[in-house]
């Protein structure tokens, strides 16, 4: 029960986690230069880790929401939106 419970948590982190994602670059780049590669990589990215915290039980819940976080910000930081952005502030 508990290895069914914990891996139902870490996939609910990362459906929210990419909705977010998925809202803020829709929101940043609209629907034309919406960043579809790295949606995907993200979403593979998340059935990775869920299956990786189903085969070790000794991960921790925190552990994984932690990485998946982090991974998506990193995502996010190779979008043309948050390029621009970057750009327009140091140019």
């Amino acid at each position: 029960m508990k290895k069914t419970l914990t891996t139902v948590v870490v996939a609910a982190a990362v459906i929210l986690l990419t909705a977010t994602f998925g809202f803020a670059q829709y929101a940043a780049a609209g629907a034309v230069n919406f960043p579809f590669f790295q949606f995907g990589c993200l979403i593979v990215g998340g059935l990775i880790l869920m299956a990786l915290k189903r085969k070790y039980e000794k991960m921790y819940v925190t552990e994984m929401v932690g990485a998946f976080a982090l991974y998506t910000i990193l995502m996010a930081l190779f979008t043309n939106p948050v390029i621009e952005a970057v750009r327009n502030i140091v140019a």
